[in-house]
Formats: structure tokens, sequence, C-alpha cells
């Protein structure tokens, strides 16, 4: 990179991460609008025309997951070999073609494979671990709020893009929904795709923009080492760190996390709907959770950079307890939007959690890491939807659930609680 056109960048203001970050949170604005929340939009539809139960439904969705862990090594290990952009553009292009081929489906064999075989297959590499990586790779000393606001831009999808994906189905029907859903999908994410630069190395720059201070010339030997060892970035490879107490700890902390948030958010409108509320009520609030997931990722991102991590996860899984409390004994509808405010906390961990994971083992190998971890972690995702369903189907209610999800996001506070970095 020539000299002129570093100076370029820099006249033209902000640090070019951060266009990075932009890029990464539209695809992840598009994954979250059409895919995470828009999948719930669906459930009850799809559910109803095809004649299944809601443990079926909630099993597609649930092998989906189980697919991403399974795909997961190899998604990280290509993700380091070829970079970001690749990845993608393979994500964008299959989930955009999926959801137009889910628009003709018409039995639940047709369903799994169109959602399996397509929507599926690469949607974790190109919108859930590709964006994450290009945060770990631009930043260090603002990762955390720099994978903040990739990570929240999944609520923004949910806020500007599920309300009018849940209009299309209630209009027009959700054949025609799904279809529009991967029209936009690929116009939109392709062109986004095609702007990632893999690092700032590759185009002459250094992560944050900030080369590090030199020390002072006074500065004894001693404290120059000590200067040093405190700000050696780390480079554990995928071997090394399968060896720590750390990376079983995250997977175990993040896989009762999410099975908790996954079972939740995936049967989101029918627990409202089994707590008294209408669909249309309940859309509402998870239009809601969408909308308010932001300020709660940029709250706790902002604190991420300046405190101990692993106390603050600690701290927010706690709040989740709380809100699950709310949705499950609470009286009224102020505690079904109660539960739909507080929860956000539980989802603002993500992004501080592989921050963790980029600060405890380094930048070189983090999707390889990232990619093994979710071969564990998505495991809990993956079954706690189905089991979810079954419940229901069973006992026509959530309500046999809702202590084990309590005890559940205890758990998973207090391993966060007591991570350690590794040595």
């Amino acid at each position: 990179m020539t000299i002129s056109r570093r100076l370029l960048l820099q006249a033209r203001g902000a640090f070019y991460g951060w266009r990075m970050v932009g890029a990464a949170s539209i695809i992840r604005m598009l994954g979250g609008g059409f895919h995470l929340y828009g999948f719930t939009i669906f459930f009850l539809p799809i559910t109803n025309e095809l004649g299944l139960s809601r443990a079926a439904t909630s099993l597609v969705f649930s092998l989906a997951r189980a697919e991403g862990a399974l795909e997961g090594p190899l998604a990280g290990w290509a993700i380091d070999r070829y970079g970001p952009r690749p990845i993608m553009i393979a994500g964008v292009l299959l989930s955009g073609l999926g959801y137009m081929l889910l628009a003709t489906v018409n039995s639940y064999a047709a369903l799994l494979a169109v959602y399996l075989g397509v929507i599926s297959l690469a949607f974790s590499a190109g919108f859930m671990h590709s964006p994450m990586v290009l945060a770990n790779s631009w930043f260090i000393r603002h990762r955390a709020m720099a994978m903040t606001l990739i990570s929240s831009a999944i609520g923004i999808g949910g806020t500007l893009i599920t309300p009018l994906l849940a209009f299309t189905v209630q209009t027009w029907g959700w054949r025609q929904g799904a279809f529009i859903a991967g029209a936009a999908l690929i116009l939109t994410g392709i062109p986004v795709s095609l702007c990632v630069k893999r690092s700032p190395e590759t185009i002459g720059l250094v992560p944050d923009g900030i080369a590090p201070t030199p020390p002072p010339a006074q500065e004894a030997p001693a404290e120059q080492k000590h200067r040093g060892e405190r700000d050696r970035e780390p480079e554990f490879t995928l071997a090394r760190a399968l060896k720590t107490a750390a990376f079983w700890q995250l997977i175990l902390a993040t896989t009762t996390r999410v099975g908790v948030y996954n079972s939740i958010t995936v049967h989101f409108v029918p627990i409202m709907v089994w707590r008294g509320a209408s669909e249309a009520r309940g859309a509402a609030m998870l239009a809601t959770m969408a909308l308010m997931s932001l300020p709660s990722h940029l709250m706790v991102g902002w604190i991420a950079d300046r405190v101990d991590k692993p106390k603050l996860m600690a701290l927010c899984m706690l709040v989740g307890a709380a809100a699950v409390a709310l949705l499950a004994y609470g009286g009224g509808e102020w505690s079904l939007w109660a539960f739909t405010l507080l929860f956000t906390f539980v989802e603002a961990l993500f992004p501080v959690s592989w921050a963790t994971v980029g600060d405890f083992f380094g930048r070189k190998h983090f999707a390889t890491i990232r990619g093994s971890m979710s071969f564990f972690y998505l495991w809990g995702p993956a079954l706690g939807p189905v089991l979810t369903g079954l419940v229901y189907d069973r006992y026509q209610s959530y309500a046999p659930l809702m202590s084990a999800y309590i005890g559940i996001s205890l758990v998973a506070g207090l391993l966060y609680a007591s991570l350690r970095p590794p040595k």
C-alpha cells in the first residue's frame, strides 16, 4: 500500500477497520432479520399448513444448529485459510437461494431438504463466524466494541426487517414472504460481501489503527521486559487451546447460555401466546426485544472493554435468570414486557464472549478455535428448541421448562464468574 493511499484513508477520517465493522454489521443484519428472528415468523404458518407438530418444526431449526456445529471446525479452517470474504459470499448465495426454494416446499421431507441442504448449509460460516473474525482481525484494544456493533446488528435486522417480513407473510402468505426474503438477501448481501478486506495488514495498516507505543528511553530493562510481556498478543494454536481449562469452560458456559436463549427465542411467539398474549402482540414483543437489544449491546460492549469480561458476563446471566422468572411467574402483561427488555442482556453477551476468546487466544487462529468451539457448544441450542417443543406437545404448556431455564442460566453465570485466562 502506497504512502499516498494510506494518507488518503487517514484523511477521510475514521480507522478503516470501522468500515469493515459496517460491512460485517450489514451481513449480520440481513441474517438476523430474515433468518434468526425471521424463523419464528414462519414457525406457525409452516406448522399449520404442513400439519406438523411444534416439536417437528423445532427439529428443523435444531438440525440446522447441529449442522452448524458439525461444520464449525471446517468453516473456521476455511476462514483462516481463505479469509472471510469468499465464505460470506457463499453464505449469502446459499441462504438466498434456499429461501426462494422454501416457497415451493409441500412436505416435511422437502422442508428438511431445503432448510438443511441449502439455507443453513453455509449460514453459520458466512453470517456468524466470518463477521466476528473480521472484528477480531481488525481490532485488539476495541475488540469488544467492534464485536458488539456487529452482533447488535442482528437486533437491528430484527427491528427493521422482521416486522416487514411479518407484514409480508400476513398479507401475501409465507411462501411469498420466503421468496422475497431470498431475493433481498442476495441483492443486498453480495455487494456488501465484495467490499470486505481480510485484515489491516493486507492493506498496510495495523489493528485499531494504532501502532504499539515504544517504551520510554529512560525505562529500566526489567520494566521494558514487563511491558513486552503485557503487550504481547497471545497466539494460541487450536492444539494448544484444547489443552487449556479456559477453552472447555467457555464451551460449557456458552452451551448453557445459548441453549436457554435459543430455546426461548425459537418459541418466542408461541410462548407469549401460551402466556395469554395474541399472536400479533407476541410478534410486537419480539420486534421490541430486537429493538432494545441494540442499546443493551452497546452498553454491555462499552463496559466490556473497561472491566473484567467474565465477571460482566456472569452479571448479565443473573439478569437473564431474573427475566425468565418474570416470564414464568409474573402476573399480567407487564411481566411479559419486562422479560422482553431484560432478556436482551443475555443476547448482549454474544460479542463479549467472543471478544474474550480473542483476548485469551489471539488473532492468528481465531476462526479455527471459534469454529472448533462451535462444534461443541451448538449442541445446546440445537437440542434445546426440540426438547422445548416436545415438552409443549406432551403437556400443552411451557411451564415445566421454566424452572430449568432459570437454573441453567445461573449455572452459566457461575461458569463465567470463575473463568480465568489461559497461561
